[in-house]
């Protein structure tokens, strides 16, 4: 009995020894886990789509087999899969098939890319695009109405083709003479149409009352609501252009921040043909009640592996670069306007109530300092009603611009500031004339301050508002600088991100920002193999050069899904 249990003990240990092999080894190069028990291995163990083992070379070579792929890095470094926190995943694929704008630097340049749009099209054809902000332009046109060009040169470019093009922002569009028409905007009708738009968005008109092509906030679906719709066929070629973009942009997830029917229907089509290249959480928009009230009967969806519907998005105000941003004192350069709320405040406070009540995560956009106020005071009101539920990580999307007292409200509450670190560097130049210097050095782009509040920072683009990649986020996070490299030392270098912080922002965090930090954000045993692959090791090398950094590779769920 005694030799059988010395041979059994032997057997097991003998087992033991030998791992399971693993399907893919990861070697080669720099990687950094985001993990704090071990910041950094030496290689990776992958099985399946989960993550078998982490740590030294020769531990992790212990569960090579014979069919186990190696993959040497060649000294590149690799994360764990990057998210994007807040974009707009169809708003990425129609922006591939429409005019992209986001390079023009001036108006006459916007009116050619128009022009040419226009020789391709056929008569009557809407022309679409997005990316335009004045503001980001090297020269302004001589005729400029509330800080916005207006229609002419654009209706002379198109006289019969319908001409849309969105802000950058995504919160005002311009419009020329022709889409007005069918829109049935006109002197006669304006002053009836902005009465009916209830202080919710704004018709921008000259000194006689003539509408000037501008449609600011909610104004804006006079217009959209006369274009065409999409049909499926289209949208289901911008999701599949979408799913292109965060491969080669590194991004194994995608918070989609605003989810129509039509679109989380397409998602999970996609997920079940397997034609997902990043994993989707959704926010469903808080535009359609019914979709909302729908979900609530429901219950949330969850599944990490592919499409998961827990979390609803609020639109509470607008932009900076629209100066549709709700503010507690008025624009320091408009100063009869303080923006807009462009969604009912006791609907967020109801919205809250449901949220906690049906197990939804409320993610609400505040980009002002009055619309971050607003939407803590509704969310401390249904906390405090429901002190029972804790875990409740309700989002404020932006959280751009805030009242210095608000800011350690974050972290006693346990609010997520979802922010866009890339905004600081597009918009910081000419955000200073918006609120003035006072408000920019106390509230603006505040993430140290917010961190040291204890709330989670989470990072993204909010594209297609800005170019998808991640690696000009993360540069703006650690450097508070333009993409130009200006000024030096960065605005407000206080608040700069370590790369530590700008890198769990990107990872762990941003997992944790969708309940999901047990299975994705580090790499870690028994995470998903999600990775993302760097050409140079973007925690170590000069600021100057974090720039040039490219993604080499894409890795979800053990597959590669992009090599450069």
């Amino acid at each position: 009995m005694k030799k059988y249990l010395i041979f059994a003990a032997a057997l097991a240990w003998g087992c033991q020894s030998k791992p399971i092999p693993a399907d893919l080894i990861i070697r080669g190069g720099p990687i950094y886990t985001a993990d704090d028990s071990q910041p950094t291995v030496e290689a990776v163990a992958v099985k399946g789509d989960t993550i078998q083992f982490a740590g030294t070379l020769e531990e992790t070579m212990k569960y090579k087999g014979e069919t186990t792929e190696v993959l040497d890095l060649g000294g590149a470094t690799m994360t764990p899969g990057f998210i994007e926190s807040h974009g707009h995943i169809m708003g990425v694929g129609f922006n591939e098939m429409n005019l992209d704008l986001m390079s023009v630097k001036s108006y006459d340049e916007l009116v050619e890319k128009v022009k040419e749009a226009v020789a391709k099209a056929e008569p009557g054809q809407w022309i679409l695009g997005r990316g335009w902000h004045q503001d980001k332009w090297d020269s302004k046109p001589d005729k400029m109405v509330k800080g916005f060009q207006t229609h002419e040169l654009l209706s002379a470019a198109s006289p019969n083709n319908p001409v849309y093009l969105s802000h950058a922002s995504g919160h005002a569009g311009f419009a020329n003479a022709k889409a007005m028409q069918l829109a049935g905007v006109n002197p006669l009708s304006v002053e009836k149409l902005t009465s009916e738009l209830n202080e919710g968005g704004e018709i921008i008109r000259d000194k006689n009352g003539n509408p000037t092509g501008i449609f600011n906030e909610r104004a804006q679906t006079l217009i959209t609501k006369v274009i065409p719709k999409n049909t499926p066929e289209r949208n289901a070629k911008a999701l599949e252009l979408a799913m292109d973009a965060c491969a080669r942009n590194g991004l194994t997830g995608f918070h989609d921040a605003g989810a129509s029917r039509e679109s989380i229907e397409l998602f999970q089509s996609f997920a079940t043909a397997g034609k997902l290249k990043s994993r989707l959480y959704v926010m469903i928009t808080g535009f359609d009640r019914d979709l909302i009230y729908e979900w609530y009967k429901r219950g949330p969806l969850i599944d990490p592996r592919g499409v998961t519907v827990r979390a609803i998005k609020l639109n509470c105000d607008g932009a900076l670069g629209s100066r549709g941003a709700w503010l507690l004192e008025p624009y320091t350069d408009r100063p009869d306007f303080s923006g807009m709320a462009t969604f009912p405040m006791d609907s967020v406070l109801k919205t809250s109530r449901d949220g906690l009540k049906y197990g939804f995560q409320v993610c609400s956009h505040a980009i002002g300092d009055r619309a971050n106020q607003e939407v803590l005071d509704r969310y401390e009101t249904a906390f405090k009603e429901n002190p029972a539920i804790t875990d409740h990580r309700f989002r404020i999307e932006h959280a751009q611009h805030l009242h210095p007292n608000d800011i350690s409200r974050f972290g006693k509450l346990g609010v997520i500031p979802a922010m866009q670190a890339v905004h600081l560097s597009s918009d910081r130049p000419w955000a200073i004339e918006r609120l003035g210097e006072k408000r920019i050095k106390e509230g603006a782009y505040m993430w140290q301050s917010l961190l040291k509040s204890g709330a989670k920072v989470i990072n993204g683009t909010d594209a297609p508002v800005e170019p998808l990649t991640p690696i000009a986020s993360f540069y703006a996070s650690v450097t508070r600088k333009t993409l130009k490299g200006e000024p030096e030392g960065g605005y407000e270098p206080e608040e700069k991100m370590t790369r530590e912080q700008a890198l769990r922002s990107y990872t762990l965090d941003a997992a944790f920002g969708a309940f999901e930090e047990n299975i994705k954000g580090s790499i870690a045993k028994g995470k998903l193999a999600d990775f993302t692959v760097f050409s140079q090791d973007i925690m170590t090398v000069d600021e100057s050069q974090l720039l040039n950094t490219q993604v080499v590779k894409t890795i979800v769920g053990g597959k590669t899904v992009f090599q450069k």
